[in-house]
């Protein structure tokens, strides 16, 4: 055999090797994957977040783009890697008359890479169907382009890369009962019948985020917070009244309803893998659960919960492939409090908590984790959302700008603080920036504004009035100000008044 035949036959193998395994997990790497996230600015490099990951005993690895730093670093170490398409890149991937896109950005993004690096799984878009406003362009591009980037794959020899998409929660209009779980009306025909067409024809996945906490944190009153965290009691466990199938822990009874969903179009076999499940380590004061203890226990149960391959009660000894958000607190995450802190390590490379992601160390072996913290808020706490750093406005050219932006959603947000309103007193920057971001999120939290600002802004139970009038020689000039910032149990902003009840 020539040496140029030799090489071509070296190369086969070790593509072949490459993609033995799928979507699933390393059996000689570990346990279950990692989603190794960047919206930070303070992270290590890629070499040693792969050391971390080795350290953790994490099976597998995903990408939430073709980070070719990070693919560098995997090469030549077996991990298997799933590499995500960014959702913006979704409709120019979709081109039926034209799919030079899609090769284009194989031959880009993944073909330098492989074999060195273990491609096993390209996902296009991240909780695509969770954007209603793209509805007219992602949605309808989504399988299209997850064909064209198929085909683009097979002809290059990467056909054993596995296209899939991840999905969120919210793709269910029912999950309750777990054998009652459908998608939503508006995505089940048009786009999740085809999804799954796709899946079934080509032997991938439905990968789902499936967020226990979320569930419990916005049940809590009626779900169990051991039956979330896997040591429910017997007395915590749900029978479904519908297949009479028993749950002894919420995180089977989520996929369980995607698996009804899936059945109910016709594609009850299609096969599941979890892309984002976990824990939050800290939140905003309103965020319930969110501690080191819960999450390290969430995530050790579920290591070693699916060390053993369970599977779901109604897909027993199914394997499961599951990946645990995140590698990192990320900084630079936008929204709540709990969306920086879902991390296994800090940015300086230590534990946020220890967890063996293979789930063979025994829970006795742990240090010690410190008592579960007393809730931050009752039910019916006020809670404002003010300028963050003790209200000190740090950077005044940011601050402003984001005051601006909170004023002009709606009109008369921010009236009573213009010259002349009612609450314009004390005229500083760093009152009219507490009043500016409460208004904001107490008008639209309920359909996703968020206390944030790029970090300018935090959430608080104590009231914020008594610490502007902490820092100002008189007090506010209109004693209906006096508790101008309003909470979250009423909100009320007017140029004629600006008075609130602190209680119901």
């Amino acid at each position: 055999m020539s040496s140029s035949s030799l090489a071509a036959a070296a190369a086969a193998f070790l593509l072949a090797v490459a993609m033995s395994c799928h979507c699933h997990v390393a059996r000689g790497w570990g346990g279950l994957g990692v989603n190794y996230g960047t919206v930070a600015d303070d992270l290590p490099t890629a070499a040693r977040s792969v050391e971390l990951l080795r350290a953790a005993g994490a099976g597998a690895v995903r990408i939430y783009d073709a980070n070719a730093d990070i693919l560098r670093a995997l090469a030549g170490t077996g991990v298997p890697v799933s590499v995500t398409v960014p959702n913006d890149a979704i409709p120019s991937l979709a081109a039926a008359a034209s799919p030079a896109a899609a090769d284009e950005w194989v031959a880009r993004n993944l073909a330098p890479h492989i074999p060195a690096a273990r491609v096993v799984c390209l996902l296009v878009g991240n909780e695509v169907l969770s954007d209603r406003a793209t509805a007219g362009t992602a949605w309808p591009s989504l399988v299209p382009a997850m064909a064209n980037l198929r085909r683009a794959l097979s002809a290059r020899g990467l056909g054993r890369v596995k296209v899939g998409t991840t999905l969120a929660m919210d793709a269910l209009g029912a999950s309750y009962p777990p054998s009652a779980g459908a998608f939503r009306d508006d995505i089940a025909g048009a786009v999740v019948r085809p999804l799954l067409e796709f899946l079934n024809a080509t032997g991938s996945y439905y990968f789902v985020d499936a967020y226990p906490y979320f569930a419990w944190a916005a049940n809590h009153r009626s779900i169990s917070l051991d039956y979330a965290l896997f040591q429910g009691e017997a007395s915590t466990h749900y029978v479904d009244p519908g297949t009479g199938l028993t749950y002894t822990n919420l995180f089977d009874q989520m996929l369980d309803a995607v698996v009804a969903a899936m059945a109910r179009l016709g594609y009850g076999n299609v096969k599941l893998a979890v892309s984002e499940t976990g824990w939050p380590t800290a939140g905003d004061a309103d965020e319930l659960g969110a501690n080191v203890h819960n999450a390290a226990t969430y995530n050790r149960n579920l290591a070693a919960r699916m060390a053993k391959n369970p599977g779901t009660p109604a897909r027993p000894g199914a394997e499961i492939p599951v990946f645990l958000f995140s590698l990192y607190n990320e900084n630079r995450k936008p929204g709540p409090g709990t969306e920086r802190h879902w991390g296994l390590y800090y940015p300086n490379a230590t534990w946020v908590y220890e967890v063996d992601l293979a789930g063979r160390r025994p829970a006795a072996s742990y240090p010690p984790l410190a008592p579960t913290p007393p809730a931050p808020v009752q039910d019916g706490t006020p809670v404002w959302c003010v300028l963050a750093g003790g209200g000190e406005a740090a950077n005044e050219t940011a601050v402003t700008a984001a005051v601006e932006y909170a004023c002009r959603q709606r009109s008369g947000t921010c009236a009573a603080i213009e010259a002349g309103g009612e609450c314009n007193q004390p005229d500083t920057l760093a009152a009219h920036a507490s009043y500016a971001f409460n208004a904001y999120w107490q008008l639209f939290r309920k359909a996703g504004g968020t206390c944030y600002f790029n970090g300018l802004a935090e959430k608080t139970t104590k009231d914020p009035t008594f610490a502007l009038r902490s820092k100002h020689a008189k007090p506010f000039v209109n004693l209906q100000c006096d508790r101008a910032v309003p909470s979250l149990v009423e909100f009320r902003v007017s140029a004629l008044n600006c008075a609130q009840k602190q209680n119901v």
